[in-house]
């Protein structure tokens, strides 16, 4: 279990950063731009991929009151590529720290409701990489209303035959 979660913990990492180095040759207005979608810009999707990462990361950190930088911050897109791929990178060491006690541990949060749940820490991680390839794809989507070319291939495969 370790191993295919440090897996996909680089993976989440490698995958933002093909599509984040291809938004970065955007101009602000593109990345800007008003999209049908979940979140109506680029800018808004990454930074909410960054939140629910922020989210999950004081959530296993047991933090009490959650502070969230991501629910502030008005930087460039540049600023927040960076910002979020450090926040990435703390999952990926965490992981590689751990052991499988750790990832099997039930973890008790509560949600944005205040409902609490109780769940073991793989399945939240498995979740946070989930919900990061939906957005990913919702960034294509939005990439491809821009007429933008050359989007990099992210699928999992694809990070695979890297190695």
């Amino acid at each position: 279990m370790k191993e295919l979660l440090q897996q996909y913990a680089d993976y989440n990492i490698w995958a933002t950063k093909q599509l984040v180095d291809r938004i970065n040759k955007l101009s602000n207005k593109e990345i800007n731009r008003e999209l049908p979608n979940s979140f109506s810009s680029i800018y808004k999707t990454v930074k909410h991929m960054w939140l629910a990462e922020e989210v999950w990361w004081q959530r296993l950190k047991l933090v009490e009151h959650l502070v969230l930088e991501s629910e502030k911050f008005t930087g460039s897109f540049t600023q927040l590529s960076i910002t979020m791929a450090k926040q990435s990178t703390y999952w990926s060491d965490w992981i590689r720290a751990s052991t499988q006690i750790q990832l099997i541990h039930v973890l008790e949060y509560r949600n944005t409701k205040r409902e609490t749940f109780k769940q073991p820490i793989n399945e939240v991680i498995m979740h946070l990489f989930n919900h990061a390839t939906y957005h990913r794809g919702q960034l294509i989507t939005m990439l491809h209303q821009l007429s933008v070319d050359k989007i990099p291939q992210t699928d999992f495969i694809v990070f695979s035959r890297l190695k």
